[in-house]
């Protein structure tokens, strides 16, 4: 009985470890904290470079990183999903040491500062840009949720304060969860990407996070985006392998979903704003068919009426001037 009550403590606790937590998963108000800034980090690159069609969001070079976040964090932003790129494919061992210096150098200089979430998944890590590893043609799961959980740990031993597991494959979240759970860091918490269709507009982060798979799509793990039962199925299957928070991606096409999710789960759900989402409303801004500003803001806004309780967006970092005061 006792072991069981020190879990459901640590659950909890998971979602209230510091204010930016709990503002994120506040349900009384709409809070700038319930946004979250994807981070693009690459190594090798001597200078950052703008990503096509995200306006000004760019792919930053190590040189960057902290004048960026410290740009951020003035202008209010203080909660983060980090995209690390390594310079080196593979598709058996992967090199930890660029993503754990990443990860230490932002949280040495910043701590408790910000909230540092980390996106997890290998797609920008193999040399197919798939999400899992392959053996004879097909998906090998021991294999892929081994080398996952394994990246997971190494996140949050150089600082990490969350994983956001987005590879789709069954027993990810369970896998991650019981890592580390058994090298005490069970106060860490999950967010995942618990409904994600294999949907058409992701071009502008696949470039960012050089992703595009090499062969075939994504079909065989990430979802139809006709089936509405099936998607919603999918975060069932991750609330019960232990996920903390959960989210549909692509955001805007997948408001059905969200309070349908709620209802099943009894969690909360975030919805992520993608890029091909997000690169409409620049396009459309740059040929002076929309206010921009007013559109951005109507897609969070209709995010949130549809339940999302948080959102990661690529405009993140301007809510505060935005109108998003606290």
């Amino acid at each position: 009985m006792m072991t069981g009550k020190k879990i459901l403590i640590n659950k909890n606790m998971r979602l209230s470890s510091n204010q930016i937590v709990k503002n994120m998963v506040s349900t009384k108000l709409f809070l700038r904290d319930q946004f979250i800034q994807p981070v693009f980090i690459k190594e090798g690159e001597t200078s950052s470079s703008r990503i096509s069609g995200l306006g000004k969001n760019k792919s930053l070079c190590k040189d960057d990183i902290l004048k960026q976040f410290e740009n951020d964090i003035n202008k209010g932003c203080r909660n983060f999903i980090l995209f690390i790129i390594p310079e080196k494919k593979s598709d058996e061992i992967f090199d930890k040491s660029f993503s754990n210096e990443i990860l230490l150098l932002i949280k040495n200089e910043f701590k408790d500062e910000i909230q540092l979430w980390v996106d997890l998944c290998i797609c920008s890590r193999t040399r197919s840009g798939h999400c899992c590893l392959y053996k004879d043609k097909k998906i090998d799961f021991e294999l892929s949720l081994k080398v996952m959980s394994e990246l997971a740990l190494s996140y949050v031993e150089s600082g990490a304060d969350g994983i956001a597991p987005s590879s789709m494959l069954k027993g990810v979240v369970s896998k991650i969860r019981s890592t580390l759970d058994l090298n005490n860091f069970n106060q860490v918490p999950i967010m995942s990407y618990s409904t994600k269709f294999a949907s058409n507009f992701y071009g502008p982060f696949r470039e960012a996070a050089d992703s595009t798979p090499q062969f075939g799509d994504r079909s065989d793990y990430q979802l139809d985006f006709k089936s509405r039962s099936e998607a919603i199925d999918s975060s069932i299957r991750y609330a019960n392998e232990g996920a903390d928070l959960l989210m549909v991606k692509p955001g805007l096409l997948s408001l059905d979903l969200i309070k349908p999710i709620i209802e099943k789960t009894k969690k909360q759900v975030g919805a992520y704003q993608v890029s091909g989402e997000y690169a409409s409303l620049i396009q459309l801004a740059k040929d002076n068919l929309i206010n921009y500003e007013k559109a951005l803001l109507e897609t969070w806004f209709t995010l949130k009426r549809a339940g999302a309780q948080f959102i990661i967006t690529y405009a993140a970092r301007n809510a505060k001037e935005l109108g998003f005061d606290k």
